[in-house]
């Protein structure tokens, strides 16, 4: 048979009052904004532990939704009881009134005779115990029978007899507020009503609907065992769902916290190793300045040197040859013409390592000057021709680099002249992006592969080396590339 059971129990152990009344925080009730104490709540959560945070999450959520599924279960457990009853005393009932209502197939009513039976049958006492009050609904929703004789023969809604007619017993555990239920009302007894289908014998066609009362007392606190019960089980799983979850949570959060701890001390260490490497840097970046400052210095003092002593020398020896050549003879003159050639190319040379290492004036030349200076000497002492190809440079460079890349330049093209014989000279630069890219180039047959490897003691040509150690000095790329069509020396600075 289909059950189709409507219970409501009127002893609800929760409702939405006290939840509420629960969970919602005093500043609330008094009425303080919304966005007030959920924001102090916020605050006070963040000062909390991730375990304790965790738990209190946990609560809420796991709470509630146990307490559903307690709701849930209880309400099952519940209606099945009260069906289970229902239809337990529908059979029972269903003995008593279906031979009373045969004739109602015939006569769609109850004689005179089945109403004094039915009203003898109420006066038994071992019926009593169970069962206060009868009616007999005919299919149009007219009681033809009942205990309080005052509805007989009234007609009401069909709402209550609808799944009876249907074939189902349909029960209902709940405050009796129909008008129909003003007698049971009165009996201020607690009552669950059941409808039952009652069939003619011969065709098993359904011809009336029985209603009756049964004391509910029993059947109530027989459920509200069974409710406790399920609500004892329901909160000991909860409690032991937190407690394992706090454990694991906990313990978590201490193997977080220590690895906090130990990432926090690791990143001031790499923090006060940082300071110390930059202050470390700081210092070398100065005395690699200050080193090449003092050498500048040192390589004009020595070009002044051998401007001011040898030169002014070979000078006097040039000046005294003149004087001796007026008395000498024709052979005195040739050996005095040797000795006069050699002294010239002594002289020039003197003078050309003079100028070579005292550097010209550059404190007040934009870099494209700079250049185009170094390029100039370069082509009046060599003969040779440098071409420029010159980007949108900064006009403003500080003294370290610019003699850096004067020094550069000069001994990058030095040696594009001994080892390519000057040929393609060309000086490139370019400004992109906050980096300078300086580069010299030839059109030789490129340098030997063994000449830009370091040797077993780990040096290499003490030229290249050279240009090495200036531009690393002062934080810049030093790069060299070679193949049979050229070579080009490459410096690169982030300016």
């Amino acid at each position: 048979m289909a059950k189709d059971a409507k219970v409501e129990s009127k002893n609800q152990t929760f409702g939405g009052e006290p939840i509420e009344t629960l969970v919602q925080p005093a500043m609330a009730r008094e009425g303080a904004p919304a966005g007030l104490w959920r924001t102090r709540l916020m605050h006070r959560m963040g000062h909390l532990s991730r375990s304790t945070q965790f738990v209190i999450a946990a609560a809420l959520i796991l709470g509630l939704t146990m307490f559903f599924v307690g709701k849930l279960v209880s309400a099952r457990i519940e209606r099945a009881a009260v069906q289970s009853a229902a239809e337990a005393g529908a059979h029972y009932m269903e003995a008593f009134l279906e031979p009373y209502v045969q004739e109602m197939s015939r006569d769609n009513g109850l004689s005179a005779a089945s109403v004094v039976s039915l009203d003898r049958l109420m006066d038994s006492r071992s019926l009593k115990r169970h069962i206060v009050s009868i009616k007999i609904w005919r299919a149009d929703g007219t009681v033809v029978y009942s205990t309080d004789k005052s509805i007989t023969n009234r007609k009401f809604p069909m709402d209550e007899i609808a799944g009876a007619l249907k074939g189902n017993v349909v029960t209902d555990l709940e405050d009796l507020d129909q008008e129909e239920n003003e007698f049971e009302r009165e009996l201020n007894l607690p009552l669950y009503e059941i409808y039952a289908p009652l069939r003619e014998f011969n065709t098993g066609k359904i011809i009336a609907v029985g209603e009756f009362y049964e004391m509910a007392s029993s059947l109530e606190q027989e459920i509200n065992r069974v409710r406790q019960q399920v609500w004892l089980v329901v909160g000991a799983a909860t409690l032991a769902m937190l407690a394992l979850l706090f454990f694991l949570v906990r313990r978590g959060d201490t193997i977080i916290q220590r690895q906090q701890v130990a990432l926090r001390q690791r990143l001031l260490e790499q923090t006060r190793l940082h300071i110390s490497n930059a202050a470390l840097q700081h210092k070398m970046t100065t005395a690699t300045q200050e080193f090449s400052r003092i050498n500048e210095l040192t390589l004009r003092r020595i070009g002044a040197d051998l401007h001011d002593g040898p030169a002014q020398l070979l000078t006097l020896i040039l000046i005294r040859l003149d004087d001796l050549a007026e008395h000498c003879s024709q052979i005195d003159q040739e050996a005095m013409e040797t000795i006069r050639g050699a002294a010239t190319d002594a002289l020039r040379e003197v003078r050309d390592l003079s100028r070579g290492l005292a550097l010209p004036e550059i404190n007040d030349l934009s870099l494209p000057d700079e250049l185009r200076l170094v390029a100039q000497r370069h082509e009046q002492r060599t003969g040779t021709k440098v071409s420029l190809s010159l980007g949108a440079l900064p006009e403003d460079a500080s003294v370290p680099l610019k003699l850096c890349l004067y020094r550069f330049v000069q001994e990058a093209l030095n040696n594009a002249y001994r080892h390519a014989q000057g040929q393609g000279q060309a000086i490139e630069a370019e400004y992109t992006e906050g980096g300078l890219l300086i580069s010299v180039v030839d059109s030789g047959p490129g340098m030997a592969a063994d000449a830009l490897v370091a040797d077993a003691a780990g040096r290499t040509r003490l030229g290249l080396a050279g240009l090495r150690y200036r531009v690393e000095s002062l934080g810049g790329l030093f790069s060299i590339e070679s193949s049979p069509a050229g070579t080009s020396v490459n410096a690169q600075f982030k300016l």
